[in-house]
């Protein structure tokens, strides 16, 4: 994906790293409780998965990486605020990690999760 010569070789620098990265950023946001299909229609969103690049896809475009993410949020937070929050979060660990400018993150909300305490109420 992201390919830079160097005088000691090559460094390459895949998708499935970046979206690691982008997993963790995400983790560590606010209101997130996990990561989604991208389509829920193909199957039942997995929450807290272990799966690095669930709900994430990674594009290349004009040497800059356009990420695109999909997220269950928690009942009753603000979804702009959460979406804001990955947003720089992702842009922020991904331009430092490997050095590469992020053009967008795109977050999509793909449903929310409702606390047992919140359904009593």
């Amino acid at each position: 994906m992201s390919e830079t010569e160097t005088d000691n070789g090559l460094i390459d620098i895949s998708k499935t790293a970046v979206a690691t990265i982008a997993n963790q950023a995400i983790n560590q946001c606010y209101g997130v409780v996990g990561m989604a299909d991208k389509n829920l229609a193909s199957g039942i969103a997995n929450l807290l998965s272990r799966d690095s690049k669930k709900g994430i896809d990674i594009f290349m475009l004009d040497d800059k990486i356009n990420i695109d993410v999909y997220v269950i949020v928690e009942y009753g937070v603000r979804i702009k605020t959460v979406a804001e929050s990955i947003q720089n979060t992702v842009k922020f660990h991904v331009e430092k990690s490997i050095g590469v400018p992020v053009r967008e993150v795109n977050v999509f909300v793909q449903g929310l999760r409702i606390n047992k305490e919140q359904k009593g109420n």
